[in-house]
């Protein structure tokens, strides 16, 4: 019986197994797959948080979902259309993630009496048998026994026979959603060129897994999405990270500077690192220190040799880097640190997402230490949030930290990547050598109208100059214990930080009318979110605009002017209320923040759900 082919606007797949079954790999693919067939598409990426939790536990379930469609997609979707559960774990993990009448493909073999126990089901209660899953449409693929079936014949050992399942299981969805196999194959025989046999063997069950779609009876459906409206170009597919390395490169080829990277690993930024090392080629050396603050000091001291000094961490790295980001404040060099933000407190939830780093980017470190904050909304907006940290900290002699997460930085999307002629130039002002006829003195601390002063590399003839982290006096930059001194070069690096918001672009609203009832502010990786629950609200005749933050220090100049422009004020963050607060600091006005702290990004009904309660409370 031939299967009916469907027309779908859009599709959400979430792919859940053991940490061992691949299914990162399994959801990438597909993912670089629908990009290549011109799909619009998010990502949601989740990892268990211990490197190798038991097998077969909840804890130890590792997920993808993935979100395309032939229409703009903005998030990685809400709950999913197609549960893919390779064990019993898998399936308690995420039921709570599809949807009623969704689909789910179980590998009955991950159901037997050792799955169900390890899942804490026990083993009478086998949820393929018991009726608990009746809201929903249960295939049953024996998968691990077909995919041993299909290799019985070859020479791979137990181990490369396991592994090879997810092959049948994306072969069996390439199959579902009418994908071709052939940029999967291209990529096992690159993969695995120095291993041919497991390059044959994982071939072979992608094929089985797309022909079993095809013979079987099981499958009565199968779905077509069309390709999205999106803009002619050169696409690639790429992840917050990714696109972070190539903005920080670029900023680096652009300003004609050395790329010095000194880090420390840790989760969800060690990608970072990992993507740099490979790019010599550049101009650029990554150090791997031995802990957080030599990271930190490494990269202030190649700032200070004259190169982009970067560093990069997570919530609990940058808190250690604090005392070393203030000394760069204090010596004014040019600085960029990445926080790649993870659930916290302390070690939190390593591998859950959250942006409540904010407070600690503006005010986490002793002192009065002023220093520039932005923040990218979407994977491919790292690559320019990542170059215009670069151009600010270089053009500013300022410090600045970029606040990513880990929604972003794993979550992928199609980006049409610029050309080299259409990225700003990055201007460097380095203090010229300075010759026996000129008898003023240097003044490392003379400023221009920016509050900026000059790049000062050591080694230059006539620049000699202290540093150190102890109190500069203004213009000779010698150490100064003197009060009036210490208020007048503290308010003095502060107007240097405020100056920044000359140079930087107004605010903008992007979804929605310039005035009008209810504007929803966001920042970082909460846009996409936010952007579809507008769109949507205003389609359902609500008087709602968005505007969404990209400089968080300081704010567009016009930022104050615009929120004047409305009744009301929301402020959805995935923290307890940070945004919120600044915002009622500065400018007085009485926002109301819409707050989710569970590791996961808003969903789209969920936050058009906690707007309409929002403003209800407002006006009650």
């Amino acid at each position: 019986m031939d299967a009916k082919d469907i027309v779908r606007e859009k599709v959400t797949i979430r792919f859940a197994g053991d940490s061992g079954d691949g299914m990162q790999l399994t959801g990438s693919l597909f993912t670089n797959t629908t990009a290549l067939e011109g799909n619009d598409l998010r990502t949601l990426p989740e990892f268990p948080a211990e490197i190798r939790a038991p097998a077969g536990t909840v804890p130890g379930v590792s997920s993808f979902q993935l979100n395309f469609g032939s229409t703009e997609i903005m998030t990685p979707g809400d709950n999913c259309d197609v549960l893919v559960a390779m064990n019993a774990a898998a399936l308690k993990a995420n039921l709570g993630m599809l949807k009623k009448d969704g689909v789910i493909i179980a590998n009955t073999s991950g159901f037997d009496k050792k799955n169900l126990n390890l899942a804490k089901y026990g083993e009478e209660n086998n949820p393929l048998e018991d009726g608990t899953l009746s809201d929903h449409q249960v295939i049953e693929v024996d998968i691990t026994k077909l995919t041993k079936e299909s290799l019985k014949d070859s020479d791979l050992g137990y181990k490369e026979i396991e592994r090879s399942k997810n092959m049948f299981v994306l072969g069996l969805l390439y199959w579902m959603y009418n994908r071709p196999l052939d940029s999967t194959i291209e990529f096992l025989e690159k993969k695995f060129k120095n291993k041919p046999d497991i390059a044959e063997g994982n071939i072979k069950v992608l094929k089985e897994g797309f022909n079993y779609g095809e013979t079987t009876e099981v499958f009565t459906d199968k779905y077509t999405v069309r390709k999205a409206p999106i803009a002619k170009g050169e696409y690639r597919s790429v992840t917050g990270n990714k696109a972070t390395v190539l903005g920080l490169v670029s900023a680096a080829r652009q300003s004609n500077l050395p790329l010095f990277f000194g880090s420390y690993p840790i989760t969800p930024a060690s990608d970072i690192l990992h993507e740099l090392s490979q790019l010599k080629n550049f101009g650029v050396m990554t150090f791997q220190a031995e802990d957080e603050i030599a990271a930190v000091s490494s990269a202030i001291g190649a700032a200070f040799g004259g190169s982009l000094g970067i560093t990069s961490s997570s919530g609990p790295g940058i808190a250690l880097k604090g005392e070393a980001i203030g000394l760069a404040t204090m010596l004014e060099l040019p600085l960029v640190i990445l926080n790649v933000q993870r659930a916290g407190p302390s070690t939190g939830m390593p591998t859950k997402n959250e942006q409540a780093d904010l407070m600690q980017a503006l005010y986490g470190r002793n002192g009065e230490s002023p220093i520039a904050v932005i923040a990218p909304g979407t994977p491919s907006d790292c690559f320019d949030a990542a170059f215009e940290a670069c151009r600010i900290a270089l053009e500013h002699m300022v410090p600045v930290i970029l606040l990513s997460d880990g929604y972003l930085a794993n979550g992928t999307e199609p980006w049409r990547f610029p050309q080299q002629e259409d990225l700003k130039k990055i201007t460097v002002n380095f203090e010229p050598v300075r010759t026996g006829e000129e008898t003023d003195k240097f003044l490392p601390y003379k400023r221009d109208e920016r509050y900026v002063r000059s790049w000062a590399i050591p080694g230059t003839a006539g620049i000699e100059h202290r540093v150190g982290g102890l109190e500069k006096q203004d213009l000779t930059g010698d150490v100064s214990y003197d009060p009036e001194n210490h208020q007048k070069m503290t308010k003095l690096r502060q107007a240097k930080v405020d100056a920044i918001a000359e140079f930087i672009p107004e605010q903008k609203v992007d979804s929605g009318k310039e005035t009008g009832d209810a504007l929803v502010i966001g920042w970082g990786s909460t846009y996409g979110s936010i952007r579809t629950a507008v769109r949507e609200l205003i389609e359902e005749g609500m008087d709602i605009s968005h505007a969404h933050l990209k400089y968080l220090n300081p704010f567009p100049k016009n930022l104050g002017e615009l929120m004047e422009g409305f009744e009301h004020v929301l402020v959805p963050e995935v923290n307890n209320g940070q945004l919120v607060k600044l915002l009622r600091d500065k400018y007085f006005i009485p926002a109301k923040g819409i707050n989710k702290i569970t590791g996961r990004p808003f969903f789209v009904d969920e936050l058009k759900q906690n707007i309409h309660d929002a403003l209800s409370s407002t006006n009650s």
